[in-house]
């Protein structure tokens, strides 16, 4: 071997710091590309509309697309978000076919200036792009009983979250308290939760999917009764597009629409549901009572805890 010509290695080291590709970017550039060949981000563009001022050169399209990259980030705040983003903001903007990043405090002014209309036109917008790509019956699971019906599930969940306030100092010679939270959140139910104002969340999922069809929310208790005729619609509208009844979805509701009033609905809309009852004045029907006299019609454990629990059919209760 001969040495006699040695390669000389240079090294050269610099004290300014270069950020790191954040570790998100990958998935942000996948889904980005997916959005732009199904045609998704033109739709947004042309069909989601929304006029305010102060918004300079940017359209809605760029706060779409900031918005699905902080969720796809998993960052705790937008703060954060872009103090991440910020070193690759052409990049990230590129992907979408954009040029110009929004800086935050625009974000936030048009955050706060969203109304009704536009959720909606938006929420439309990927409605239609699930329904028209749910592929065929058989790749979207479903339920079989005994008879050989097909069954598909849905979970339709309304869950509170509460919030707690900092007591504020009162005096006539103080200006009346302000609170962030008064725009998002009220006074409700709070359950066996510790705060004192209250925002409900409704989420709609497909049990063998796990597509997520529709979400909502409200200050305070919400209107759960009609989040709940938008899911219902939702589901009829899914279930046309897979050429089943809506008569052949099952509804798996929580306890906060485990009372009769709901029912009216429920039939309304010709699906089936399942849902977990919170009257207990059922308990003081006669009907009721003879029927828990008797032997229960099926008993079911569970494999790993072990309870034990009877299913009793009382057949139509007025």
């Amino acid at each position: 071997m001969s040495t006699d010509n040695l390669s000389s290695v240079s090294i050269q080291a610099e004290a300014l710091p270069i950020a790191s590709v954040p570790a998100w970017f990958g998935e942000v550039a996948l889904l980005a590309h997916t959005l732009t060949r199904l045609g998704l981000l033109a739709d947004i563009s042309e069909r989601v509309r929304f006029a305010r001022k102060r918004f300079g050169t940017f359209e809605v399209i760029d706060f779409v697309v900031m918005l699905i990259g902080y969720a796809v980030s998993g960052e705790p705040t937008l703060k954060a978000y872009y103090e991440r983003l910020h070193p690759f903001a052409p990049a990230f903007m590129a992907l979408f076919g954009r040029s110009h990043l929004p800086h935050r405090a625009t974000l936030s002014r048009f955050l706060a200036a969203l109304d009704e209309p536009f959720v909606e036109a938006l929420r439309t917008v990927f409605l239609h792009d699930a329904l028209a790509r749910l592929g065929p019956g058989v790749d979207v699971g479903g339920l079989w009983d005994r008879q050989g019906t097909r069954w598909s599930v849905f979970d339709l969940d309304a869950t509170r979250q509460a919030a707690r306030q900092r007591a504020l100092p009162q005096g006539p010679d103080l200006p009346p308290p302000q609170r962030r939270l008064s725009a998002v959140c009220a006074p409700g139910y709070t359950g066996r939760k510790r705060g004192e104002v209250v925002r409900t969340r409704t989420t709609l999922l497909q049990a063998h999917t796990h597509q997520w069809l529709f979400t909502c929310g409200g200050a305070g208790n919400g209107d759960y009764r009609g989040e709940l005729v938008r899911g219902l619609s939702v589901i009829v509208a899914y279930q046309t597009a897979l050429g089943l009844l809506p008569s052949q979805a099952l509804v798996r509701l929580d306890g906060l629409y485990g009372n009769g009033a709901i029912v009216v609905d429920l039939i309304a809309a010709g699906v089936c549901f399942v849902m977990r009852g919170k009257d207990s004045a059922l308990l003081d029907l006669t009907q009721v009572k003879v029927r828990l006299a008797l032997p229960a019609d099926e008993q079911f454990t569970h494999p790993e805890s072990g309870t034990c629990r009877n299913l009793f059919d009382c057949g139509e209760v007025p």
